[in-house]
Parts: C-alpha cells; structure tokens; sequence
C-alpha cells in the first residue's frame, strides 16, 4: 500500500481533547478503508503565517498513513466537510520516518531552557557584544564611518553645465484655459 504523511490544521477555538478525538475520529476514517496510521503527533497551537478563515492561530495534527488511495481520499472528504477543519495536505512519501518529526524535536529543545552559553537572545540578559545603536553606552551610537578605501570614488565630479540654473517661472494657476 502506498504511504502517505498528513497534517492538518484545526480552529484555534477548539480544545486539545476536540484536537484529538477529531484525530482518533480520522484515524478509524483510514482503519475503515483496510489502510493503518502508522504514527499520530500531536504539535500543539501555533501561530500561522496569515490569517485562514478568521483565525490566527491553530492546532497542528501529523499523521503517518499506510493506506489505499481511497481510504486517503476518503479522509480528506470528511475533513473538507468538518468545520473544525481550516487546512489540510496530504502528502505520498517513498518510506516514513521512524524517529519523531522535526515539530516535535523542536518542542524538546524548547523544553531544555537555559544551558548556560551566556544570555542574548531569547530571554537572557543581553550580551553587550552585539553592538546597535542602543543606550547604556556614552555616545549614544555604536556607529561609526569606515575610513576611505582605494577604489572609493569620493565626491561626484560637477554636471555639465553646472551653473547655477535660473528659477522656474510661476504656474499657471489654472492649465488648460487659453486667455
């Protein structure tokens, strides 16, 4: 049978226990088609890149499927129909990943906190070393000009002709009308 990963995005007003019993509800979807969800994550709200159907955040579900096309097809037709639903896509894969997906690594690197590298950043003190043009520091700005290097083409050469033009005449306060 073909193997499929699948994500889906639920409404952002939904609980985690509706997120998961709308995931054991697809899940049976599959097992009703002779197909196996072989691996079911559960990423958590998140924020989206841009608002889908009103929402600005939502809950993320992962699927790894070993089923035939219509069982798949199926699926996705009763998630086109749930309101709970904003977006799926399902996807065929050559083999499925055995360890966890990379959402959920992430989660766990979240979850380590503070190892000690120094502050900066994400919630530590800040460095110091990261220059800007913030206070704390007498004279104001951390910027300063390079000096000149060969090759710098200095100041612009004069236009031809660069004398000093004469002023425009005055518009006419009203275009268009002759006299």
């Amino acid at each position: 049978m073909p193997l499929y990963e699948h994500t889906f995005l639920a409404r952002q007003d939904v609980t985690q226990a509706q997120v998961e019993a709308l995931m054991k509800e697809f899940q049976d979807v599959v097992e009703e088609g002779q197909g196996k969800v072989t691996k079911q994550e559960y990423w958590g709200l998140k924020n989206l890149a841009f608002k889908i159907k009103k929402n600005r955040k939502a809950h993320y579900a992962f699927f790894n499927i070993d089923a035939p096309p219509a069982a798949v097809t199926e699926m996705e037709r009763r998630m086109g129909i749930n309101s709970d639903v904003i977006r799926f896509l399902t996807i065929r894969v050559e083999e499925h990943e055995t360890e966890p997906s990379v959402q959920m690594r992430k989660q766990d690197r979240e979850e380590r906190g503070d190892r000690g590298f120094g502050g900066g950043g994400r919630g530590g003190p800040p460095r110091g070393d990261r220059g800007g043009f913030g206070g704390g520091r007498e004279g104001g700005s951390t910027f300063r000009s390079r000096p000149p290097r060969d090759g710098d083409r200095g100041p612009r050469p004069p236009r031809d002709g660069d004398a000093p033009r004469a002023p425009r005449p005055p518009r006419d306060s009203n275009p268009g009308s002759e006299g």
